[in-house]
């Protein structure tokens, strides 16, 4: 008699490592560092003004989050979340940087109505790798490349929330490891009851059939 198998199996305690390299949102972030590199070097003074620190350091800060957060997330959805929230934060300092860089200037930020506003909204949404944005780096002047950090760090934001709003609604289906952990352990347990269930409803049929032929071999010696 075959083991009856349990109703669902237990998610993997450990969750599948995500390759947050082929993420929107990643790449994007990895297009926003190498950009605010070359900004801070062609358009702030390389030395006593803290702003170039602080816009390269934040915009190290997101993409490492990222990735850290994606390492962690293998045993902690919870670190998960809070690395990629610091990461998030470290995005929102760095564009509050680059507008106050076009404010300071009196440089306008583009915006719907601008006449290249939709150019450039459209060129991010389609371009996420680093080759597709580095021709622009020494091309564009200072307003150009401004805006365009301005724009990508409203979209990694946007896409960054999005990825966000779904662990969540994960972790609330599924739980963490914690959690996982207990599944396995009771669908081990489950399984095991099960098994021990079966074999003993197949003892307890071979008694009877053994039972039965004793009764069958009697009956066939009393007729001898």
């Amino acid at each position: 008699m075959p083991s009856p198998q349990p109703d669902k199996a237990p998610l993997p305690i450990l969750r599948p490592q995500t390759k947050w390299e082929d993420l929107y949102f990643y790449r994007k972030a990895d297009v926003l560092y190498q950009l605010t590199v070359v900004f801070c070097r062609r358009f702030l003074p390389k030395f006593g003004d803290r702003t170039v620190d602080q816009m390269v350091q934040a915009a190290r800060s997101g993409k490492q989050n990222i990735v850290e957060g994606f390492a962690d997330g293998v045993t902690s959805t919870e670190m998960e979340l809070k690395l990629l929230n610091v990461g998030r934060a470290s995005f929102r300092e760095l564009r509050e940087d680059y507008l106050d860089f076009l404010k300071a200037r009196s440089l306008p930020v583009w915006a719907s109505g601008h006449p290249r506003f939709d150019a450039l909204l459209s060129f991010c949404r389609d371009h996420n790798d680093l080759a597709d944005y580095e021709p622009l780096f020494d091309k564009y002047d200072a307003e150009s490349l401004a805006n365009l950090g301005l724009t990508l760090c409203h979209m990694t934001d946007r896409l960054m929330v999005r990825y966000l709003e779904k662990k969540a609604e994960d972790f609330t289906e599924n739980g963490g490891i914690r959690e996982r952990m207990t599944a396995a352990r009771l669908g081990r347990r489950q399984t095991q009851n099960q098994e021990i269930a079966a074999l003993r409803a197949e003892n307890e049929a071979l008694r009877a059939e053994i039972a039965r032929l004793r009764k069958a071999l009697g009956e066939k010696s009393q007729e001898a």
